[in-house]
């Protein structure tokens, strides 16, 4: 099977008090085309670096190395600050180059999205209905008419009460829950290939948190999307995902099927993340001695 994204060689540095720190060693991944891939590790394990380095939205002062191939009809419209697209090559392979002197800034109809917080990345003075609208407008050459049309839409698909209200409403005026509703509609509504959720529902509290996961697995199927869930959350990504890629230090350390990554880890690091997880009436999801530090 043809991946939709091959990372190669990945190396991602930021600039710190003088001195060079290393987000991202030598990552090499493969992406499929409809799967359900959670990337886990604790904070500072590069996963949200990764994330931001796919979507094209990490800062100018990062000093990046490495390939990403997309395998695409089309070359892949990316987000802010994104890479350009380099030379097609034959079965629709478009090869584009990390180096940051070569970057311009493009589009964000190929991929989608969703930050962990939405009063963020939602315009607190624009009312979210504009902002879906302004989407699709954007990026699929609608009228604002249509447009408008095609937010309601959404708005009805990620299920937020009176979306006829909500069209007109603010971020403020909504809860948590609602506002990342409101981010994943506007994140999907270019029709992305690839939705990337970066730690979108660790704002939230248990059950809403439940539910928005329930919300994107179904947003996906329906859609046809590919799924990059990042998380610190082992237990959380396994009910979503296929596969699961774990990160410690800006390492990728152990990458498979989620069962397998769940049952039977190779590492003692993915050991520790599943000790890790108790819920209020479980054990943990293994009992494995501790990792040493």
């Amino acid at each position: 099977m043809t991946g939709l994204a091959s990372i190669r060689d990945l190396t991602v540095t930021y600039r710190r008090d003088g001195s060079e720190v290393a987000a991202l060693k030598n990552i090499i991944l493969d992406i499929q085309p409809g799967e359900r891939l959670a990337i886990i590790g604790e904070s500072g394990s590069g996963k949200s670096t990764l994330a931001l380095a796919i979507a094209g939205l990490l800062p100018a002062s990062a000093r990046i190395e490495g390939s990403i191939d997309w395998f695409m009809r089309s070359p892949p419209t990316l987000g802010a600050k994104a890479p350009p697209s380099g030379r097609i090559e034959g079965g629709g392979k478009d090869r584009l180059s990390l180096n940051r002197h070569n970057q311009a800034s493009l589009g964000g109809r190929d991929i989608g999205f969703v930050f962990q917080d939405p009063s963020a990345s939602l315009d607190p003075v624009m009312a979210v209905g504009k902002q879906i609208a302004e989407v699709a407008r954007t990026h699929l050459g609608l009228t604002w008419a249509q447009a408008y049309a095609k937010a309601k839409t959404l708005l009805e698909r990620v299920r937020l009460p009176d979306p006829d209200s909500a069209l007109h409403a603010f971020p403020h005026q909504l809860s948590g829950g609602q506002k990342q509703r409101v981010a994943i509609a506007a994140a999907i509504a270019a029709g992305p290939k690839l939705l990337i959720a970066d730690e979108a529902t660790s704002a939230l509290d248990t059950i809403v948190q439940a539910e928005i996961v329930a919300l994107i697995r179904r947003l996906v199927a329906e859609d046809g999307m590919t799924l990059l869930f990042i998380s610190h959350d082992i237990a959380l990504a396994a009910e979503l995902a296929e596969r699961i890629a774990v990160f410690r230090h800006g390492e990728l350390v152990e990458f498979g099927k989620t069962e397998q990554i769940v049952e039977a880890p190779t590492q003692a690091y993915t050991r520790a993340l599943l000790d890790a997880h108790i819920d209020l009436d479980a054990e943990p999801l293994l009992h494995r001695s501790r990792l040493n530090a």
